[in-house]
């Protein structure tokens, strides 16, 4: 983030930090309220959340003490104006602010993240997505949005798809060949349930379902079908390789096929197990053999792939940085190349019967598993962020993918209305 931080310097020093809005006050919106205490350059002015009292404590618990409750357009930038954070349950009155330059969507959901989103975007708001499941759903068209309306909207830096673009960027601007986009996972069992979860969820303060898409792999889809779809990378099979491994990530670059992997275009995966966790790791290849003598010198050994990785990521600590990012430096830390290349799509969880309601994400009924868009779109499989909400038709079998047809949708729904609008806008493209 050099460079970035100089422009957070100069913002604070000019007593002009960048306004931000944030959608949701949870864990980690918490995180942001605190960290304004200690990063330059920015600050939450505004607060959305469906229940204000709830954004009140945490902005109160994190040392905001001008904070107040506004109901209208011209309490909420009068709040603004004398620099406290206004709270308020209506998104209208943060995206139609003047004062605010770039919302954060941070509440994970997919349904209200489409929605505030896009009323963002009609306001001429840059937008931070910390809601990897709504960019893994329909985050082509919303970039694609965010272009035609001359705004970012971007993921963020701190998580794992940010943090994996960033070391792409860094590999290919050294003049390397990145073939292998790597998440690592410290465990991975498909069957976890948020009764499974509850304790571990409780004592972190996170939702029991959050917690769950964690563990039944449902989240790194949605993070590697991100970095895919911002890459032009490809999965190399469904559900990805997910090699289990105890040792460092730098040890498993034989396990790969470069010509296999140049045919596809590289790949995203994963790791189970893996160290230095929980990080993300890139797999380059060099151009030439003198690329490769300065490799094997500086360490890396003697290929024919390279391991780069960087052993965290910190979430809210490095958020501001997207911020800064997008408005002074019109820069996205990690959006989609064009339309999706690779889509989550739902996989019974246990076996399902004909009549029941699909649950939300990290639920009891089903987990997502990344596949190759069209293959997805040409066997007509049910995007995971579509799940939630629909009806089955008839049963399926647990570990088997729901597809289209098994399923009604609700009768209304906004993401769904933008994933029929994306794929008319990026129609699928054989590879």
């Amino acid at each position: 983030m050099i460079i970035v931080d100089r422009a957070m310097e100069r913002r604070a020093s000019a007593g002009n930090p960048v306004k931000v809005g944030v959608f949701g006050a949870g864990f980690m919106s918490r995180g942001l309220f605190n960290q304004q205490q200690y990063t330059n350059g920015w600050s939450v002015a505004a607060v959305c959340n469906r229940t204000p009292d709830h954004a009140v404590r945490a902005l109160r618990d994190a040392g905001v003490t001008d904070v107040e409750v506004v109901e209208n357009q011209t309490g909420f930038d009068t709040v603004v104006a004398r620099g406290g954070t206004a709270v308020t349950p209506d998104p209208e009155l943060l995206c139609a602010s003047e004062a605010i330059e770039c919302v954060v969507e941070a509440t994970g959901h997919v349904g209200y993240g489409a929605r505030v989103t896009v009323l963002a975007i009609e306001h001429g708001k840059h937008v931070v997505l910390m809601n990897a499941e709504l960019d893994g759903t329909v985050g082509s068209l919303l970039h694609a949005k965010g272009r035609d309306a001359g705004v970012i909207v971007t993921g963020c830096d701190g998580d794992q798809p940010g943090v994996e673009l960033n070391l792409y960027r860094f590999v290919t601007s050294i003049g390397l060949e990145p073939l292998v986009c790597g998440n690592i996972k410290g465990m991975q069992d498909r069957y976890r349930t948020p009764e499974t979860q509850a304790s571990f969820a409780a004592q972190w303060g996170q939702t029991p379902e959050m917690v769950t898409s964690f563990a039944d792999g449902t989240k790194i889809s949605f993070e590697q079908a991100i970095v895919a779809n911002a890459t032009g990378m490809s999965v190399a099979q469904r559900g990805m390789i997910g090699i289990e491994y105890d040792g460092h990530v730098d040890d498993l670059v034989d396990r790969f096929d470069v010509d296999d992997l140049r045919a596809r275009g590289g790949i995203v995966d994963y790791v189970v197990g893996s160290q230095p966790s929980p990080g993300v790791f890139v797999y380059a290849a060099a151009h030439d053999d003198l690329q490769r003598k300065y490799l094997d010198y500086g360490k890396l050994g003697s290929g024919p792939l390279y391991s780069f990785y960087v052993p965290y990521h910190l979430t809210i600590f490095e958020v501001p940085f997207s911020v800064v990012r997008a408005v002074d430096f019109d820069d996205a830390v990690i959006q989609p190349l064009r339309g999706p290349c690779v889509d989550v799509v739902a996989v019974a969880k246990r076996a399902l019967e004909a009549g029941e309601t699909i649950d939300g994400l990290g639920g009891f009924m089903t987990y997502g598993v990344c596949e190759n868009r069209d293959t997805a779109m040409g066997e007509r499989l049910l995007p995971m962020g579509l799940a939630e909400g629909c009806t089955l038709r008839r049963a399926v079998a647990r570990d088997s993918i729901v597809t289209l047809d098994d399923v009604e949708f609700p009768d209304s729904s906004l993401v769904h209305d933008l994933w029929i609008e994306q794929n008319t806008r990026f129609p699928v493209v054989t590879r």
